[in-house]
């Protein structure tokens, strides 16, 4: 075994001890909260738009096809965890299969600005219509990965004319929550955030990630972990802590399970049956309430199958796109 080698593996069963107890690695250094640390699997461009009087910019990745172009884009939403960066293997398949791939984060997420206003899905679902137009698209699939899957719904339902095709992938928001918890103002829970040791908020990081995986961790997963740690260090943390206590509340504020009827589009329903008790139950009854929906369940599978189970999910992706 040759010395890098050695070196990798000391890592690896360090940061595995530090886990076990429960303490945040030390290697871990501060990251941006506008996430220029975080690599992204394409070049990076930025939208100026003003929010509540605001000047703001939206990133977004607008990735040609690799092969012969057959005229179609796709839009790919990601989930309150993420920002486009986690997308790279399917932008890969999909750019392969022909397809412009178009993925914004949105306004608060990724390497977007993080301003502190009101958070909802019509501003996102205007938001990622404006790149849209600004970009010459007059029609794409919309493909939303959780509470992307709640946007993919949203801009789906306000844009049926822009919208070819709906994906809702392993989305949240499944039920109207207003009725099954109380109500937790923003102040509240940035107050308990801001008063989490580092040990704790590792740990927040860490039970995050690692319920989107049910008996299947892999150390390689351990990067998002740190993605959503790494934050926490930096001197700029306040403002993403406050930011991420407002969006928090979106499932809360604005239901989406009254825009699922207003699909006009042929949809997929998909995801990992895994992703919760009631999740297989609650997706058939998304595909039932859509007028023209396909349901497709993965098997021992969690919350995020294209990391989880690439291969499978991409040629359910493609099969449905083509």
């Amino acid at each position: 075994m040759s010395t890098q080698q050695l070196i990798r593996l000391a890592v690896l069963w360090m940061t595995a001890a530090f886990i076990l107890l429960g303490q945040a690695p030390p290697d871990v250094k501060p990251g941006s909260i506008t996430y220029e640390d975080i690599p992204y699997p394409f070049p990076v461009a930025y939208l100026p738009l003003t929010l509540y009087g605001q000047d703001v910019r939206m990133a977004y990745m607008d990735i040609a096809p690799a092969g012969p172009p057959n005229g179609r884009t796709v839009v790919l939403l990601h989930g309150m965890n993420f920002g486009g960066f986690y997308f790279g293997g399917p932008i890969d398949a999909l750019r392969k299969a022909g397809f412009r791939v178009v993925v914004p984060d949105q306004i608060g997420f990724g390497r977007s600005s993080k301003p502190i206003i009101p958070y909802n899905f019509h501003d996102m679902a205007l938001n990622t219509r404006t790149l849209l137009k600004t970009l010459g698209i007059k029609e794409a699939a919309i493909v939303g990965h959780s509470m992307g899957g709640m946007l993919a719904a949203r801009f789906s339902a306000s844009y049926p004319d822009v919208t070819e095709r709906t994906v809702l992938y392993n989305p949240i928001g499944l039920t109207d929550a207003r009725w099954q918890q109380p109500w937790r103002s923003a102040q509240e829970a940035y107050q308990a955030t801001m008063a989490r040791t580092r040990d704790q908020a590792w740990q927040a990081s860490l039970a995050n990630i690692q319920r989107y995986f049910p008996d299947a961790w892999k150390p390689e997963y351990e990067q998002y972990v740190r993605i959503l740690y790494a934050p926490t260090l930096s001197g700029d943390w306040p403002r993403l802590a406050m930011v991420r206590s407002i969006y928090q509340q979106i499932t809360y504020l604005d239901p989406v399970v009254y825009d699922w009827a207003h699909i006009k589009a042929k949809t997929l329903v998909i995801g990992g049956e895994r992703d919760g008790e009631n999740f297989p139950a609650l997706a058939k009854h998304i595909a039932n309430t859509i007028p023209n929906a396909d349901l497709v369940l993965f098997p021992n599978v969690g919350h995020v199958p294209h990391i989880q189970i690439p291969d499978r999910f991409n040629a359910e992706l493609l099969k449905f796109l083509r």
